[in-house]
């Protein structure tokens, strides 16, 4: 039976904002109080869907949050209709109203934890929702993730879908954006790599001193013991904690995995051989030849690395068995990351291809493109069993080009987010949204 590796791309929501809400982000916080355009920071991530889907990779999308969050300001105390909540908010207490309007949720690697069926005990594809709690802004997210999750992928006898972990810091989970899987094919039993920024119970582990480490060990653990997984087949390492008080707040921003090649920087982990030597051993068990890529410290600087987001990119696998590098336009800018990329390509070594794309929107607010995607490996049945509304073909394409196109606004400042008329405006086009992918009630407004 054939199985893929599908990419779950989030589509960026209509309030996307430079709020400067993630402390450690360094793009993020330096784009801070900027006007952004969500018209073409949507179109700009479905360019990208489309090209992948032409190239000949599965794809899907992962719909957008309901914002600005009414409710999570209820909850906080402000009352009245939705309009005087939003108007209270924004003279008491600006900094919550633009977190409850944060469009972060189109980072879906942040979304959930994917363990596919030929690792977990029970045969199915497990899912569990991140809770990021370490930022207000996005621990708010994970009960329409689950939702959202669960109408994309609601076959029970092929999926299982988890809660997020309790809130607390002791178990704080970021999702996919420090969870790789290494496999000989996407259909066999793997080997699944969790890498964690800090021990909550075990003072042992060196803990970043400016930063904050947002996954723990205890999360990870929690997540592998949920979704069943073997202990022969899980890896877990720890981030570096230096490279963390660089603005290296996830892994996914100093290392990217697939297949059997583990793409890293040379600072990016402690006790790397050590590590490399569990990968290896534990892969070769299922069959697997565990290969990896290190970019020296010489050739490519951490600073250069969080700037550029080469790591924050998509490693993908062609038929002929090698691979393609999806980056951002912001390697090709930076002279010493797009030196390497060419020597890297012209090596004859593994990674063969790097393609650039425009994701300018994104970056600015501190995502690249493995950000901005959710990995799922299916196989042929279980994709079958997939929402059909959800996968990403040429007619979708176009109904959700002319559905940003129709409901977007092409500039936002802070000051907009005060405007009452841009919640009916986001509630409006998330309702066609979930009928043109057919999610049904999803959102807290179409539900309660």
């Amino acid at each position: 039976m054939k199985s893929y590796e599908v990419n779950f791309d989030g589509l960026v929501g209509p309030t996307h904002n430079y709020g400067g809400l993630s402390y450690g982000n360094v793009a993020s916080q330096s784009n801070s109080q900027q006007s952004s355009n969500p018209k073409e920071a949507a179109l700009q991530g479905l360019a990208k869907m489309k090209a992948l889907m032409d190239m000949g990779f599965q794809q899907g999308v992962l719909a957008p949050q309901e914002r600005p969050d009414v409710a999570a300001l209820r909850r906080l105390g402000f009352s009245g209709t939705d309009a005087q909540v939003i108007e209270r908010a924004a003279k008491e207490a600006m900094p919550l109203l633009v977190a409850s309007c944060s469009a972060s949720s189109m980072w879906v690697a942040n979304a959930a934890t994917v363990s596919p069926s030929a690792d977990t005990a029970d045969g199915r594809v497990h899912f569990t929702a991140a809770n990021l709690n370490c930022k207000y802004h996005r621990s708010i997210e994970h009960p329409t993730t689950s939702r959202v999750l669960g109408a994309m992928f609601a076959n029970q006898q092929h999926f299982a879908h988890h809660a997020a972990l309790p809130a607390v810091a002791q178990f704080g989970d970021e999702g996919a954006a420090n969870h790789t899987r290494f496999c000989r094919e996407y259909g066999e039993a793997g080997v699944e790599f969790f890498v964690f920024g800090r021990s909550a119970f075990d003072n042992r582990f060196p803990a970043p001193q400016k930063y904050p480490a947002r996954q723990t060990l205890e999360a990870s653990q929690a997540v592998a013991r949920l979704h069943g997984l073997r202990d022969e087949g899980v890896v877990y390492a720890q981030q570096n904690p230096d490279v963390i008080d660089q603005g290296v707040f996830h892994n996914d921003v100093i290392a990217v995995g697939n297949g059997e090649v583990l793409f890293y920087h040379e600072d990016a982990f402690l006790e790397t051989d050590k590590m490399l030597a569990e990968l290896q051993g534990k892969l070769a068990k299922v069959g697997g030849n565990f290969q990896s890529v290190c970019v020296p410290r010489s050739a490519v600087t951490v600073d250069d690395a969080v700037r550029s987001y080469l790591f924050n990119s998509q490693l993908l696998s062609r038929p002929d068995g090698s691979m393609l590098l999806i980056v951002p336009q912001e390697c090709q800018a930076n002279e010493r990351v797009w030196a390497y990329l060419q020597s890297l390509t012209s090596s004859g070594g593994l990674i063969r291809e790097v393609k650039v794309f425009d994701l300018k929107q994104s970056m600015q607010n501190g995502g690249g493109p493995a950000c901005l995607r959710l990995r799922v490996a299916l196989n042929e049945t279980e994709l079958a069993a997939v929402n059909p509304g959800v996968i990403m073909t040429a007619p979708l394409y176009g109904s959700l080009t002319a559905w940003v196109e129709k409901h977007y606004r092409d500039r936002l400042s802070e000051t907009d987010l005060t405007d009452p008329q841009l919640l009916l405006e986001c509630r409006t086009a998330l309702d066609e949204l979930t009928q043109i992918l057919k999610l049904g009630a999803v959102y807290p407004f179409q539900i309660n």
